[in-house]
């Protein structure tokens, strides 16, 4: 079998695709992944696995381990609010896009694409087929309503997730089923 050197591609059954350097088959040298959702991640590499990397969200937010001060409790802007200023009065933000998506009536906004409960099937934003939706989710978020619902033996589960939760500034009024 015959393994790569030098700079190769390799795009994972998840979608996400990694250019760069390679040796005996393995990133080695500079690389990066490219995830479906428009995030990356640029990496030095050795033997597979990362030494020194940085990540960026696909709307260019890049990820800081130390000092980071994007959507903490003393600054809950969206990230498109630090790069645009406040709306004024009145004309808040209440997602990061200006203007929110349009949520279909009766579904739930998953963060890749809307989740319609009856047919429990989750397409993508442009409409196209992702994939079925699991058993058990653990919890639908939905933007509109900015509501929480939670399967009963998952509650603790969820309430030591919100006690840590910093990464997600909501409407004026947050409701949870549980």
């Amino acid at each position: 079998m015959e393994r790569t050197d030098g700079f190769g591609e390799y795009t994972f059954p998840t979608g996400t695709k990694y250019e760069g350097e390679m040796k005996d088959g393995m990133f080695h040298g500079k690389g990066v992944l490219f995830f479906p959702n428009g995030n990356k991640y640029e990496a030095i590499w050795e033997n597979g696995i990362a030494k020194q990397g940085s990540f960026t969200y696909k709307d260019g937010l890049q990820y800081q381990s130390k000092d980071w001060d994007y959507c903490v409790g003393q600054d809950r802007r969206f990230y498109s609010e630090r790069c645009n200023g406040l709306r004024p009065a009145g004309k808040s933000q209440l997602t990061d896009l200006h203007p929110p998506r349009v949520i279909p009536d009766g579904c739930y906004d998953c963060g890749d694409g809307f989740y319609d409960p009856l047919t429990r099937v989750i397409t993508s934003y442009s409409g196209g087929f992702l994939r079925n939706a699991g058993k058990n989710p653990l919890f639908i978020c939905d933007l509109k309503l900015t509501q929480f619902t939670v399967q009963t033996e998952q509650r603790t589960l969820l309430l030591s997730w919100l006690r840590h939760l910093s990464v997600f500034k909501m409407g004026s009024a947050v409701k949870f089923y549980i």
